[in-house]
């Protein structure tokens, strides 16, 4: 077998492998990764699109993407029990179908060349490459997930946003060690999370064109209703569900954590959502979805 037919196998490897599809609505396997299988409700705009995230056939996540702004509005996971180890072998890939309808639904590594149309309805590496003080941060860490693929999986520029470095290496990524522990150690079954961004105008400007909205705040909310009864209060008062914000800056950047309906209230004043918005499908209290099956 020659180079040539080596590299052909392997392009085909990552095709079959690396998939992604972009959605009218969420499909019923896709689902699977929100409480009672319903995505935040009060987010609704014509730039807003859904994506089924799939790596190696199956489906990994779903991101709620900003084609305007280049930067996933949330990504709505399961957490998978983990020791945290990120997985660094992975190159970053992005999304097909966001900038034609006639391509594949997969989701694939950049090409050297990236064509013009890739990056009208979403970031590219070079969006990332000039800038100092931001870096990519992902919504949908890797650290959250225990399997190879569903790692490999979070590395996507439609699962980042740009994070100021000492936020992200910092303050938020304590943030994300402090739920996976917390999640690990009392949640006795499937944890739903949603971690997603507020905007304020502020771009990545590239070629003098804005390129990739910055967060002004990151968000994130988990559901759990199979917990341990018997954890310490402190953990236990934490649970179904408990939520958390954090400043995008260098300075004055702690996460605050705090109920999922002051999240709610919080993002009402500060991000384009509804009066109607909700994270959780019944704001995660299983008391309610069985009231109202017997209604």
């Amino acid at each position: 077998m020659d180079h040539r037919t080596v590299f052909q196998a392997f392009l085909y490897f990552l095709l079959v492998t690396v998939r992604s599809e972009v959605q009218k609505d969420f499909s019923e396997e896709c689902r699977e990764f929100m409480y009672m299988g319903t995505p935040p409700r009060g987010l609704e705009n014509r730039s807003l699109k859904k994506i089924c995230q799939r790596y190696n056939g199956k489906p990994r996540y779903v991101t709620l993407y900003d084609v305007v702004d280049h930067i996933p509005v949330y990504s709505a996971y399961t957490f998978k029990r983990s020791d945290g180890f990120k997985k660094v072998d992975v190159p970053w890939m992005y999304e097909p179908q966001l900038s034609t309808t006639a391509d594949s639904g997969e989701m694939q590594p950049f090409p050297q060349n990236v064509h013009g149309s890739f990056s009208d309805a979403q970031a590219v590496l070079e969006d990332y490459s000039d800038t100092v003080e931001f870096e990519r941060g992902h919504l949908n860490p890797d650290e959250h997930q225990a399997h190879p693929d569903d790692k490999a999986a979070t590395y996507t520029l439609t699962n980042v946003v740009p994070q100021v470095r000492k936020f992200n290496i910092g303050h938020w990524k304590q943030h994300e060690h402090i739920i996976r522990r917390r999640l690990n150690n009392y949640c006795r079954g499937t944890a739903y999370i949603v971690t997603g961004v507020t905007t304020s105008g502020r771009m990545i400007r590239r070629y003098n064109i804005d390129r990739v909205a910055v967060p002004t705040y990151l968000w994130s909310a988990y559901c759990c209703v199979d917990y341990d009864r018997n954890a310490p209060f402190d953990e236990r008062s934490k649970f179904p569900a408990f939520a958390s914000h954090g400043l995008n800056e260098k300075e004055g950047a702690e996460v605050v954590e705090m109920s999922v309906q002051q999240l709610e209230d919080f993002l009402k004043r500060n991000t384009f959502v509804d009066k109607r918005f909700q994270i959780f499908f019944e704001n995660c209290e299983p008391n309610n979805v069985i009231m109202k099956g017997q209604t």
